[in-house]
């Protein structure tokens, strides 16, 4: 399968990429105080997948980072068990993620060949 980057990709996945960033740093304080998680657990989590997140929207011109993006949306999703409201958020990142790329592909007149 051919797996053409286009600049609308890039525009859409990193736009999505961006969003998860806030989300998921937003989700360290509430680990933290809702959820009984201990700090540098929450932080390393959090924050790590934060940093995850921009670094990647940064290399979205390359093929192999929409292989790390997926993993970061799998990594959102797993966040759900320091905080349960991740499971449901991941979730609806992945949903974006992959929507952004079949988009944009139809959008560009990218096909398979």
């Amino acid at each position: 399968m051919n797996f053409e980057v286009t600049p609308g990709m890039r525009r859409l996945c990193a736009s999505v990429l961006g969003m998860e960033a806030i989300v998921v740093g937003l989700s360290t304080p509430v680990a933290i105080s809702v959820g009984g998680v201990a700090p540098a657990l929450a932080v390393t989590v959090g924050i790590g997948l934060a940093l995850l997140c921009i670094v990647t929207a940064g290399l979205l011109r390359w093929r192999f980072a929409y292989v790390l993006g997926s993993l970061a949306q799998v990594l959102a999703i797993g966040a759900g068990f320091l905080v349960s409201s991740m499971f449901f958020l991941g979730a609806l990142f992945l949903a974006l993620w992959i929507t952004a790329i079949i988009v944009a592909r139809r959008v560009e007149g990218v096909t398979s060949r």
